[in-house]
Parts: C-alpha cells; structure tokens; sequence
C-alpha cells in the first residue's frame, strides 16, 4: 500500500509539472494585437483540475461516483437549493428538466401533448426543443431590448387555457424578469423551468437564477461559468421532482440506488409494481420512459476544481462587462446589453445591437472584426421560427406566436456579441474596445471619435 500511495503521489507531481510546462505558459502568453487572436470564450484551468482529472482516472470508476456526488452536494450548497443531479451536457439537463413535467406523478399537472409553454424565439434551440420534441406547443413572446430577455407585459396574452409551462434562459447572463415571472406562474398555477446554462452566478433580487422556478439547469461545456468539457446539472427544491428527475436521467428506472449500490430501500426482492410478478427486482423496474444522460466521474473530478473558482470566474466577468461598457457606452451606433435595476448578472458576453443611427450593418463590424482576429457572435438562433427545423412546423398547430415579435426580429437582423470570459486580459478587452470604435470612425458614423 506504502508504494501504491507513492507511485500514485508521484503521478500528481509530474502532472503538476506538466502543466507548469505546457499549460501555464499556454494561459500567461503576452497578447500581441494584430497577431494573437481574441477568443469570445475559452476554458480557464490551472493544475487542480487536471489533478483531479489524473486522480479519478487512477482510481477508474469512470461513470457517476464519489467526484459527482462531490460535484452535486456542493453546487447544491452554492446555489441554496436541496437537491442537485450531474448530467451530462446543458441540452441533457433542458431535455430532462421538461421531461419531468410530464411525469403521470404529477397527476392533472403533469404537462401532455397539446399542453402550452411559454418561451421565446430569441434563444439557444435546446431551450425550446424539448417542448417540441414531447408533444407540447411552444408558445412564442417577444423580447425586449436592451435586456434581451422576454418582455413580461406579453405574458398576459400569451397565456391561455392550455398553458401549463414557462420555459425560458436568462439570455447571455443577464436574468430575465423572474420575480414577475415566477408571480405569473403562482398566479396561474404553472411550472417555471430556468435555463440558467449560461448565468450560473447571477442574481436576481438577492437570489441566484436558476433557483426561483421549479427547476433550473445549468451547462458546463467549455465557454460557460465553468467547465467540465461536456456536462451539466439540473437541480430544485421539490423532493417528488427530484425523484422523477433521479428515474428519467438513470434510464427511467424506479430503483435510486447509486452506482454500484444494491438495495438501498431494503425491500429490493419484496415489493409489488404495475402487474410485474410479486418481488420483482427493484432495480429492473421502469417508472418513467428515461434516458441514460448521467455524466462520468472524470467530468465531475474537474467541475470539483472549478467550484473553488466560480466567485473569482464571476467577479473577473462582472469587471470585464464594466471595462467594455466603458469604453463603448458613448457610441450612439451600437446600442448595449444592460440588466434590470434587480439584477447581478454573472455577464456570459457583451451584446450590441445596431441602431438606426449607423451607417454600417451588423454584419459589416462582424466582418471587421473578425478580419481583425476578435472572435464573434450572433445571439445563437435570433429568432428561431426562422430556421430550417420550424419549416415542417405549422403555425397554430404546432406552435404559437404572440404578436409579430419585432424585437426578435431587431435582434436576429442586428445584434451581436463579443467575450469577457475570466481568460480575457485588459490588453484584449482595450484592444477590442479600440476596433469598434475604429471602425465607427472609418465608416462615417456620428458620435464616435
């Protein structure tokens, strides 16, 4: 054992050294404007994580274990809430967050085919997708800007008898309205799913996003809050909804004994389900139509790492907002993401729309831009009844729109966004800040240098 303990001690210190030589140096590289490129996001790490990630592949459990367990208890602890489950990727947490809506255990509440939610077009698609993908009918509002979150004063005339649903991210970091939002949903009796995949440490009058609904979701693919590569987390309050969450993502199955567990309940060979014989093993039981969305143990071992940096993650974003902000505020071409007077956003990127007053197109600073090694973004789909997966969906059956959504529209024709993730240094964001207004200039546009 002494020389188990030795060799695998041993290991660590050269992974240490590994990443002193390779990967430190990778991270402290001097930016050289003109030559090195400006990511719009990237993953931040030092030794810890590939620590853990050395040491859980030592021990080779491989699937969910005492790292996920880990992962769970803690961000559970971090965002307030009772209960936490890993899944393997945002999407997976969206798409098993709406499942569980419609579980037969939440009775006449349970979310059917024909059944209403209300969303918005101006998203990521694994947001609304799920709705689809079951059966239910996306219900479409507009957004408004600057925020780019759903404007709550349509959530009145979105509503109808069939609405059971609220299904919505807090766009870019910045939180939605959710206080009203969740007062619409107690109002009416609906449940409240938060995509919080790209605002994990934001707040909203105090309290983390995410946490307000019935159940919120979180991404840890590399650009977000933090990372476990692929990978992601689902997480509530409500003990029945962590029960039909437990069943969906572990292949729909009765039994919650962890990996590796046998007969947690104690009556594993005793008890009577549906008309399967008499002690039917518990374990071999299905209550749900499920899914393995479970994610590994080695993801889990470097979201651990990255738990310990998420305060110091979200105040460097926070910083980079107000330095770009700044520097750009003044330009009356480009109109700036901002939040409500509630909200502390944990920023994901720094959305600018185009106005009126700009004799240059989105698509024409994109360009430029990029010519110029800084990376960016449109606002994923704009308005998503625009792409080609809606062409087979008819208006009215399979969907519902709430008005013409003219700021969906301003949105997908004018904006985009740029990175402040943790990684950018003052030197990029300065020499981001210099190419928009440089371009302003070169095109003529008032109110700029």
């Amino acid at each position: 054992m002494d020389r188990i303990k030795e060799l695998h001690d041993e290991i660590l210190a050269k992974v240490a050294e590994y990443y002193q030589l390779v990967h430190e140096p990778e991270q402290n590289a001097a930016f050289v404007p003109g030559e090195s490129k400006v990511f719009y996001a990237g993953r931040v790490f030092d030794e810890k994580e590939m620590l853990n990630l050395t040491d859980a592949a030592l021990e080779f459990w491989l699937t969910a274990g005492r790292y996920a367990r880990e992962f769970e208890k803690r961000l559970a602890e971090h965002l307030g809430v009772r209960f936490a489950l890993m899944v393997n990727s945002g999407s997976s947490a969206n798409l098993l967050a709406f499942a569980a809506l419609t579980s037969p255990l939440l009775g006449d509440r349970r979310i059917k085919r024909g059944d209403e939610v209300i969303t918005v077009a101006c998203a990521f698609p694994t947001t609304v997708a799920p709705i689809v993908q079951y059966g239910a009918v996306p219900v479409f509002a507009d957004v408004t800007l600057p925020g780019a979150n759903i404007d709550v004063d349509s959530l009145d005339k979105a509503l109808s008898p069939k609405t059971k649903a609220v299904m919505i991210a807090h766009t870019l970091g910045n939180p939605f309205d959710v206080k009203t939002v969740k007062e619409f949903c107690d109002r009416h009796g609906l449940f409240l799913i938060e995509d919080n995949c790209d605002a994990l440490g934001s707040k909203f009058a105090g309290k983390f996003t995410g946490t307000w609904g019935d159940i919120g979701t979180s991404s840890f693919y590399p650009p977000h809050h933090l990372t476990m590569g692929e990978g992601g987390a689902v997480y509530t309050d409500d003990p029945l909804l962590k029960k039909i969450l437990l069943s969906i993502r572990d292949w729909g199955r009765e039994c919650w004994c962890e990996s590796g567990v046998d007969n947690s309940c104690g009556c594993r060979f005793t008890r009577q389900f549906g008309s399967l014989p008499l002690g039917y093993d518990h374990k071999y039981v299905y209550s749900h139509f499920g899914y393995n969305l479970k994610a590994t143990d080695l993801q889990a071992a470097i979201g651990v790492a990255q738990l310990d940096k998420l305060a110091d993650f979200t105040a460097k974003r926070k910083d980079n907002y107000a330095k770009l902000f700044a520097g750009l505020q003044d330009l009356e071409e480009l109109e700036i993401f901002t939040a409500l007077p509630e909200a502390d956003p944990a920023w994901f990127g720094f959305l600018m729309t185009v106005t009126e007053k700009a004799s240059f197109t989105r698509n024409d600073m994109t360009q430029y831009l990029e010519k110029n090694l800084i990376q960016t973004r449109n606002l994923f789909a704009g308005n998503l009844l625009k792409h080609p997966c809606f062409e087979t969906l008819e208006n009215g059956v399979d969907y519902r729109v709430c008005g013409d959504l003219p700021n969906t529209e301003k949105i997908m024709n004018n904006s985009f966004w740029i990175g402040l993730y943790p990684g950018m240094s003052d030197e990029k964001l300065d020499y981001m800040i210099s190419k928009i207004r440089e371009f302003c200039k070169k095109t003529g546009a008032d109110g700029c240098l």
